[in-house]
């Protein structure tokens, strides 16, 4: 199993990749559910957190809550 920052440094760094392609669904814990979010919504990323452009405001989202990453629908890595 690839670990989550390796695919992620893939996806933003390989240039045979498009980060348009990819989505990234987390779980909101607040709302108890799924959610999902583009990968180009994403400013950075480091070794615990995602910093994100979200509906006008920067969130952080925890790699833990990351569940699937999805490349044009097909589940590309899983928790």
């Amino acid at each position: 199993m690839e670990y989550i920052l390796d695919v992620l440094n893939k996806i933003k760094w390989d240039t045979n990749e498009n980060p348009q392609d990819y989505t990234i669904l987390y779980y909101d814990r607040i709302k108890h559910r799924l959610r999902e979010l583009k990968f180009t919504k994403i400013k950075k990323f480091e070794t615990i957190f995602l910093l994100v452009e979200k509906e006008g405001e920067e969130i952080n989202i925890p790699m833990h809550r990351i569940r699937e990453i999805r490349k044009k629908g097909q589940i590309i890595w899983k928790r």
